[in-house]
């Protein structure tokens, strides 16, 4: 697999790397990002996002290591964070592409192993049926819809849309289909690995070593797999998820901070504080005020957007 340092890591196409946003979803048209760019996406990596494309016009080819692709409309595909790969659609192509956050993800599959398939080590392209392609399209139509609608049930809307893409996803993707291609490398497939550990282990916060031992490696050896496909060591990985866990519960439960800190394994939380303000720049309490007063700011001065429409 070629070395993620030298090809550029983007949240979204073009745009410097950011954090994961708590419950990240980005939608946009397929000619919004790519037409600019002469319809071809070069070689790029998403280490913290998934994308599901779906074309409802034209075709292409994608791009992943020395594999290549052609597909042509109706048809969805799929790459799943950390593959590295490029596009060069058909000029006039349409469709949708969503980018999302690991944790979104997490959220819509809800612990359902069926729609963790969707995503899981490999990229794929799926071609449906008319019937299946029209239900894809519908609910990428429907989430592009709310993403610009500031409508009551929003977020759950959303995520009820996703759902929708994950459970016809896991279905079309029921067995293995020829010519799929492994985009994973022994460095990738440890990072893989190693996340599915931390969501499930995070909260107790093991040691390194024994992250390491479940993965058959040594703990430098997961530190270097890390840093080459991510460009952060296997510690920040469980530090960032850990973060993420605690703003979840600072916004949308009313736990307080020492029982937000024993959750997510601090028995101390005057220690998780420190920890949280070394990461996020403030503290937990400065934290769940500031979003407070975003909220009540966006409830005070929002007014209702147009919808868009489909193509």
């Amino acid at each position: 697999m070629p070395n993620l340092n030298a090809i550029p890591r983007y949240f979204l196409y073009g745009e410097a790397p950011v954090d994961v946003e708590l419950f990240f979803l980005q939608v946009e048209t397929i000619p919004t990002r790519s037409g600019p760019h002469d319809w071809t996406i070069r070689a790029h990596a998403h280490p913290d996002h998934h994308q599901v494309l779906v074309m409802s016009q034209g075709g292409g080819r994608l791009h992943l290591d020395e594999d290549v692709w052609s597909f042509d409309a109706p048809a969805l595909l799929v790459v799943p964070a950390l593959a590295v790969h490029a596009f060069e659609f058909h000029p006039d192509s349409d469709g949708f592409v969503i980018t999302l956050s690991t944790d979104f993800l997490h959220t819509a599959i809800e612990g359902d192993e069926a729609l963790a398939t969707a995503f899981s080590r490999r990229a794929r392209c799926v071609y449906n049926d008319i019937d299946t392609a029209s239900g894809l399209l519908d609910a990428f139509q429907s989430i592009a819809r709310e993403f610009v609608w500031s409508a009551p049930g929003r977020r759950t809307a959303i995520k009820a849309h996703f759902q929708r893409i994950l459970v016809t996803l896991a279905r079309l993707q029921g067995g293995d289909a020829p010519g799929d291609g492994q985009w994973h490398s022994r460095d990738t497939e440890i990072v893989v690995r190693y996340r599915e550990l931390i969501e499930r282990d995070f909260r107790r916060q093991p040691p390194l070593e024994r992250f390491a031992g479940m993965l058959g490696v040594t703990s430098a050896r997961l530190n270097l797999a890390c840093r080459s496909v991510i460009g952060k060591t296997a510690l920040t990985l469980l530090h960032d998820r850990i973060v993420i866990e605690a703003k979840r519960n600072l916004l949308y439960t009313g736990m307080t901070v020492a029982e937000i800190a024993w959750s997510v394994g601090f028995a101390d939380p005057a220690y998780f504080n420190r920890f949280f303000s070394r990461r996020t720049g403030g503290s937990p309490g400065a934290f769940r005020a500031a979003t407070a007063r975003k909220a009540d700011d966006g409830k005070s001065n929002r007014k209702p957007e147009k919808s868009i429409a489909g193509p």
